[in-house]
């Protein structure tokens, strides 16, 4: 294991563009040891005035909705422009092992070759709330690499999602054209987070089906009331294997950044941001604290158990265990 750098040295690395020295700076934010989560503080705050530039756009999807190679289409667009890209790519893990499937970088073959492009594969774990807060890290490091375009793509449709909203300019949802009832509870719960809908696959047989969709769609959006950053979310249509669509929802996006920039959403979303990062990072250093408390962990699994079998209400345990904390 490569042998930790000083935190200037990560810092002139990471402001220089160096993407190994990038790959490393992640990594040590990413780490649970207590020695590299302090070098990785001094990293941050070191960074962080050179942060905040970058286009944060999160993107999700149902299952088999081609994300992967949507992200590559979207992504080489992007880079035909110039554009610096950064993709963060939440992976499922393993709760066995706590491997992750880090197969983003085979699944975009072509990006991840791309000069002007960085994918960054990180394991989701057994934390959403630890993803959120290494993601936003990782996010920073990238913007003060010199990242114009930070695309986050999450697990799935779940939790997640919630989290990645809430770090992010732009929320973009794929979806599938006839993708079945089954997916109605999934969809009512993230359509009203989303800036954008983009029905993908919408070539050939399925491109008539794809339009039925918009229509529904767009008919459903109505049903909600109007965001607070006053932009109308969009049903589109793209096809990622002939690269149609591609320019359309590029331009789409840059309307509503436009848009919210002009009317002091932007900045009103990034501190609101900037103050759910703070607590949610309080919220869990106080369970890490919690956890490791030795008078908790003398009382922890026989409470577990107790209550598990129903001998104490969960209320009364949880009072008695934070007792004990509060009061050691």
């Amino acid at each position: 294991m490569p042998k930790r750098l000083t935190a200037e040295a990560y810092v002139e690395g990471v402001l220089a563009g160096d993407r190994i020295i990038l790959s490393r700076a992640i990594t040590l934010v990413e780490s649970q040891l207590p020695a590299d989560q302090q070098l990785a503080q001094q990293v941050l705050e070191q960074v962080l005035p050179h942060s905040g530039s970058s286009l944060r756009i999160g993107i999700t999807g149902v299952p088999g909705v081609g994300k992967s190679t949507f992200i590559e289409a979207f992504g080489r667009h992007i880079t035909s422009l110039g554009k610096r890209l950064a993709v963060l790519a939440i992976d499922p893990t393993s709760q066995r092992s706590g491997g992750s499937i880090l197969g983003d970088k085979t699944r975009m073959e072509e990006l991840s070759h791309d000069p002007l492009a960085y994918i960054r594969p990180s394991a989701a774990g057994s934390s959403l709330g630890g993803v959120a807060r290494r993601t936003r890290e990782a996010m920073l490091l990238c913007e003060a690499a010199g990242f114009e375009v930070i695309l986050i793509e999450t697990v799935g449709v779940g939790q997640s999602e919630t989290l990645v909203r809430g770090m992010v300019d732009f929320f973009l949802l794929l979806m599938l054209a006839g993708a079945g009832d089954e997916l109605q509870g999934i969809k009512k719960g993230i359509i009203e987070m989303a800036d954008t809908i983009a029905i993908t696959k919408a070539d050939g047989p399925t491109k008539e089906a794809a339009e039925q969709a918009v229509r529904e769609y767009q008919n459903a959006l109505h049903l909600y009331p109007v965001a607070e950053s006053g932009w109308v979310p969009q049903v589109v249509t793209c096809s990622a294997l002939h690269k149609q669509g591609i320019n359309e929802l590029w331009l789409l996006i840059q309307q509503y950044f436009a848009q919210v920039q002009q009317n002091g959403y932007f900045t009103r979303n990034r501190q609101a941001q900037h103050l759910d990062w703070m607590y949610s990072y309080i919220r869990h250093a106080l369970e890490d604290h919690f956890l490791n408390h030795p008078a908790v962990q003398q009382q922890l699994a026989a409470t577990e158990r107790a209550v598990r079998e129903g001998y104490e209400l969960p209320v009364v345990a949880a009072r008695r265990l934070l007792s004990l904390f509060l009061h050691q």
